[in-house]
Order: structure tokens, then C-alpha cells, then sequence
């Protein structure tokens, strides 16, 4: 039998641990993840619980890596380095979804503010995903050979946590990855099913402030002053030109403004407002012509209102909280198709269109030289609640909504059945590769 065909017959025949007992072991372990959430930079007990189970079945764990990122790394023979990760922090989102082990955690964040916590985004499901991986590729070990890595990422919902464990070493202190992959649940994709976008599947995510400031005065006497609110508004409307005509219509790119304030009362015309807009776009190119852009245009418009130049608008980009884009190697997307389509049927495994959302993950690909990676979409929803709400015509709850619960038991299974086929096509035995093929 020839390489492809033992792969093929290990994906389809091998019994994943998912008895009963596992099954709950793992149930167990959501539920615990999910009532008890930790903010972002502020994952400690989550990390270490998550490292002791990952020691427990014989990885190499080093904790506090990039602040409380875990790396646990497991030889096995050679072969290729595939890395596997899951992100840890909730959001500070107080949970409305009514299920009985929802999160009723108040916790102080990193600026010493109480804030609710929950997993509305699903990264409880992601380190259960990773967990049930493990112990599924630990008991296989005779079917791989190669190195595996299994990373818990912190404070991927401020787009710091890749950078942070990068900057820590994590592909100098530990195996460089042949390979990255990792997974999110998907809010409107059925349990059972993944989903996969070759090329670019998330976008570059920038955060930019704008002080607009001016010369502040009396309402009833606009001409002694220079009123930044009118000039905040051109800006508003001017910067959508940079989509519509500054940007090809080939590409893809968003500016939205999503928070504007300034100003105190009816008559009087204050010295300053505050902007606050994201950026998203795929091309880096694109992302510095709208970045650059922005900054022209401000300029522009405060030198033909008249400002003085220690009074033009000051625009910051917040080049810390950057979110790089999820760029899917298509040749290993092709491949993982395959392999994943074979574990759980093809007709599982969809072909879907990228998003403007963003995910850190993709700083990880980026390395010079750049490592192929994947991120696949991991279907959340009961299906029975998808066919009821395009039926009634209702919008299911999205990620980061108080509402969002995902149907956990199928959706962990799906998670480790389609993480493990992966793993197990890239780690591929070299004895068993270089057989001939029927």
C-alpha cells in the first residue's frame, strides 16, 4: 500500500479517544474554561491549568513565555515541526446567554477596573480543541514522526499575544514550525462542518486616533474661532474617498469611524475633538496607502481651515495593537482539505470567503523566512438553529456578543478530529514517506 493510501486509511480507520469517558473529560474542561475566564495579559490560571495537563502527557511545557503564552513541545523521532495553537483571553463582555455554566466573573482588568468577563469569542473552545489534539496525537504517536508544538497564546483580543511570545523566542528558544496551524469556531457555520479560505481569510487590523483641534469660542460668533467640529466632519467624509478613489476596486479595504467626540454645550464651539477609526485591508500596500492617506488628508484640511501648524490635527496610529492579516498558504490549504475532507466527509469541509475580521495568528506566518500556516473556520451552531433563524429570517448571535454559545459537544469533537487529520497528514513518518507507491 502506497503512502497516500496509508494516510488516507490511518485518517478514516483510527479511533479517535472520544468514548464516552473522554468525551466528558473534555466537556468538563469547556465548562470550566468557559465560567471562568481571564482578560487579556491576565491569563495566569488558565495557563497554568492548561500547562499541568499538558505536562501530564509528556510534552516539554515552558511557561510565562511572551508574559503568560505556554509552549509545549514533544519529539518524536524526525520528521517535520508542526506547530498548533489556541488562543486563552475572554472579553469583557457580561454573558447573556442563560446557559447553566455561564460566566458570572467580575475581575479587575489591566488598569485596575472591574470589568464582567466571558468567552464570547469562542477561545474556550479553542484550548479544548488543542487539549483533545494532544492527547489524540500522544496516542498515536506510532502513526507520526516529527516534532510537534502546542503554543496557548495570550492576548490575541488586543492583538498583542503573537508579537508578545515572537519577541519572547518562541521560534529561537523552541522548534522553528515547517508548519502553523490553528482554528476559530465560526458563529454561522453548522457543528460537524470546517471551513477553509485559501490566500487571505482575515485582514490587517489598525487602530488610528485623530485629535482634531481648533480655536474654541462663542456659538454665536463662529468667525473668531476655528471650529473643530466642522473640520472633524470633513475629515469624516473625505477619508471615505480613500476606498472609493484611492484604492482599486480589486482590492478590498475598510475605514470606518467608529467613535466621535467632542464639545460641551449647544453655544459653544469647543478647541478639540477626538476620532477614533479602524482600518482593515489584506495588502500591506494597501493598508499604507489608506494609512498614509489619512494623515494627508488631515493635514490638508486643517492647513485650508486655517490653523496654525502647532494647531493641525495630530493622527496616531496604534502601531502596538497592529493585527497582521491571516494569510492561508493555498498549496497547504489544498492539502488539508484533502486530509480533513477524509476524516470527516468531504461534503464537511466548505470553501468559504475571506472576512475583514482580524486574528494575530497571522504574525506567526510572517516570519522571515515565512512559515506556510492555516487557520480553518470550525462550525459552532446547532444546525437545527441555523435552518429555524433563516427560516424566520433572524441573524444568529455573532462572536463578542453576550449571546454567542456555542453547541459545544459536537463542536469540540469536529475541533479534534479535524486539528488531529491535519497534524497527522503534515507530520508525516519519513520511513513510511518514502515507500513506493502502488
Amino acid at each position: 500500500m502506497g503512502f497516500a493510501k496509508k494516510l488516507a486509511a490511518i485518517l478514516v480507520g483510527t479511533t479517535l479517544l472520544s468514548t464516552a469517558a473522554h468525551a466528558e473529560d473534555l466537556n468538563k474542561l469547556y465548562r470550566y474554561l468557559h465560567a471562568n475566564p481571564e482578560l487579556s495579559l491576565m491569563e495566569t490560571k488558565t495557563a497554568a491549568l492548561l500547562a499541568g495537563k499538558l505536562k501530564d502527557l509528556g510534552f516539554d511545557v515552558t511557561e510565562k513565555v511572551g508574559g503568560t503564552g505556554v509552549v509545549a513541545v514533544m519529539k518524536n523521532g524526525d520528521g517535520p515541526t508542526v506547530m498548533i495553537r489556541a488562543d486563552m483571553d475572554a472579553l469583557p463582555v457580561k454573558e447573556q446567554t442563560g446557559v447553566d455554566y455561564a460566566s458570572t466573573v467580575i475581575t479587575k482588568n489591566r488598569d485596575g477596573i472591574e470589568k464582567p468577563a466571558m468567552h464570547a469569542c469562542g477561545h474556550d473552545i479553542h484550548m479544548t480543541v488543542l487539549i483533545g489534539t494532544a492527547k489524540e496525537l500522544v496516542a498515536q504517536k506510532a502513526n507520526w514522526s516529527g516534532t510537534l508544538v502546542m503554543i496557548l497564546q495570550p492576548a490575541e483580543e488586543l492583538g498583542l499575544g503573537a508579537t508578545m511570545m515572537l519577541k519572547d523566542g518562541l521560534f529561537t528558544r523552541f522548534p522553528r514550525p515547517d508548519y502553523n496551524l490553528a482554528l476559530h469556531d465560526n458563529p454561522a457555520l453548522a457543528a460537524g462542518k470546517v471551513g477553509i479560505v485559501p490566500g487571505y481569510a482575515l485582514a490587517n487590523v489598525d487602530s488610528v486616533d485623530i485629535t482634531v483641534r481648533g480655536i474654541g469660542g462663542h456659538g454665536a460668533y463662529p468667525h473668531t474661532t476655528k471650529d473643530p467640529i466642522v473640520l472633524a466632519s470633513q475629515m469624516v467624509v473625505a477619508f471615505q474617498t480613500i476606498i472609493s478613489r484611492e484604492t482599486s476596486p480589486l482590492e478590498s479595504a475598510v475605514l470606518t469611524v467608529g467613535s466621535i467626540h467632542g464639545g460641551t454645550k449647544h453655544n459653544i464651539i469647543s478647541d478639540e475633538v477626538k476620532l477614533q477609526l479602524t482600518l482593515r485591508s489584506y495588502k500591506d500596500e494597501v493598508r499604507m496607502n489608506t494609512i498614509n492617506s489619512i494623515k494627508r488628508i488631515a493635514d490638508g484640511l486643517g492647513r485650508a481651515a486655517g490653523l496654525p501648524d502647532d494647531k493641525l490635527p495630530i493622527v496616531a496610529v496604534r502601531d502596538k495593537e497592529f493585527t497582521p492579516a491571516t494569510y492561508n498558504n493555498p498549496e497547504l490549504a489544498e492539502r488539508l482539505t484533502r486530509s480533513i475532507g477524509t476524516k470527516l466527509g468531504a461534503d464537511n469541509v466548505k470553501a468559504m470567503d475571506p472576512v475583514m475580521g482580524g486574528e494575530d495568528f497571522g504574525a506567526f506566518g510572517r516570519v522571515e523566512p515565512k512559515i506556510p500556516s492555516m487557520l480553518f473556520w470550525l462550525g459552532a451552531v446547532n444546525p437545527e438553529k441555523i435552518a429555524k433563524a433563516k427560516e424566520n429570517g433572524k441573524i444568529l448571535p455573532s462572536l463578542h456578543s453576550p449571546f454567542f454559545a456555542p453547541d459545544a459537544e459536537p463542536t469540540i469533537n469536529t475541533g479534534v478530529k479535524a486539528m488531529t487529520a491535519a497534524a497527522l497528514d503534515l507530520l508525516q513518518n519519513p520511513e513510511k514517506k518514502n515507500e513506493k507507491t502502488e
